[in-house]
């Protein structure tokens, strides 16, 4: 599980570089990107969120209901 302060200080890679780029912790498993015209969604493998713009680009036409639990571990 990941720290309250580490969610506080974790941004969208892609997304802070022009905003706030927040992230919501979704599923206990997902770093979902709050901003409106992002939808990137990062993964947390084996308590290590996998922060990479293009592991979120994988992910952002799933809908957040449709996420897989656990993330899949390549």
């Amino acid at each position: 599980m990941l720290s309250n302060e580490l969610l506080e200080i974790l941004r969208c890679p892609s997304c802070v570089q022009s905003s706030d780029g927040n992230l919501e912790l979704t599923k206990g498993s997902w770093l979902v990107c709050k901003e409106d015209n992002c939808g990137r969604k990062y993964p947390i493998k084996k308590d290590i969120p996998v922060m990479l713009i293009e592991e979120g680009d994988k992910w952002v036409n799933v809908k957040v209901s449709e996420l897989p639990l656990p993330p899949p571990v390549e």
